[in-house]
């Protein structure tokens, strides 16, 4: 699909994003990006994750050389305006579960496709609603591990997806990597496969 550039990086150690663009992209290199990962309170959450997956997006390809093609995306959880990013400890992950529990709240992940001439951001945004926790769930859910890695305390493809009562946006976008609008934005990149690049 881009065999004009090398090499293709993901600016993310997330096993969740390396296993979705391999349905995308058969061969690529993982180089997490070290940037200061702090929100403005001047922001709102959404432009708060973009710039943060630019930022990485450019911190990365900063390393990479000019043939590269840089992958780079952010998740944040949105309850009323308050961005609920990972939780700190077990304790944090209950508070996040309790506040999500019977709501409709919004996943939104950021995705920046960086090269040497273009650059391409944009935001998925989901509506996910959880069910009524009953007693002792979130506690029994946040032991277990797998929320205190997640933005919100949860994972959809995981324990997590029997709390959600719905969705409606991209499943993909919540578990971190926007599939459909990731190979939209590798199309404007990138052009087609006769290196004819798309105006947009």
């Amino acid at each position: 699909m881009i065999p004009q550039y090398h090499p293709i990086i993901l600016a993310s150690q997330s096993p969740r994003r390396r296993e979705l663009l391999a349905r995308l992209v058969p061969q690529f290199d993982i180089c997490p990006a070290d940037v200061d990962e702090s929100l403005s309170p001047d922001c709102t959450p959404k432009e708060n994750v973009q710039r943060l997956a630019q930022r990485k997006a450019r911190a990365v390809f900063a390393q990479a050389g000019r043939n590269a093609l840089v992958i780079a995306a952010d998740t944040i959880v949105v309850c009323d305006d308050v961005i609920l990013g990972k939780p700190e400890d077990e304790s944090d992950a209950v508070r996040m579960l309790r506040m999500l529990s019977g709501r409709t709240h919004q996943v939104m992940t950021a995705v920046c496709v960086k090269t040497a001439d273009r650059e391409c951001s944009e935001v998925s945004v989901t509506d996910v609603t959880f069910r009524t926790l009953h007693h002792g769930e979130a506690e029994v859910y946040a032991a277990s591990g797998e929320p205190l890695d997640k933005a919100g305390a949860y994972g959809i493809q995981g324990a997590g997806g029997v709390f959600i009562s719905g969705i409606c946006g991209d499943y993909y976008g919540v578990m971190g990597l926007p599939l459909c609008l990731l190979s939209e934005m590798l199309r404007q990149v990138c052009g087609d496969i006769n290196g004819k690049t798309q105006k947009g």
